[in-house]
């Protein structure tokens, strides 16, 4: 967690995750196939280099690290999604 990604979506909820990852949580690029479904590696190196050289890597980093320390803080102890677990098994008794 906290690391950009270079997201290539093969089938069923990948798509949907990498929609996420790119286009609402904005911490990754994702690959785009050319037509018949093949991706060069001169266009993988690409997608690398924009996620850890350029001006682009630095805001998915920062958001990738965004998206991480909410996750951590919703899991800690008093958290949102330590009180939502703790709702639901106090409701399955």
């Amino acid at each position: 967690m906290g690391v950009p990604m270079v997201i290539m979506p093969q089938w069923t909820n990948q798509t949907k995750d990498a929609k996420l990852v790119q286009g609402v949580w904005c911490m990754g690029v994702r690959v785009r196939p050319a037509g018949n479904g093949i991706v060069r590696k001169e266009e993988i190196e690409g997608y690398i280099r924009k996620v850890m050289e350029k001006e682009k890597g630095k805001e998915l980093k920062n958001n990738a690290i965004k998206w991480r320390d909410l996750a951590e803080e919703a899991a800690t102890e008093g958290g949102t999604s330590d009180i939502n677990t703790y709702t639901f098994i106090s409701q399955l008794a």
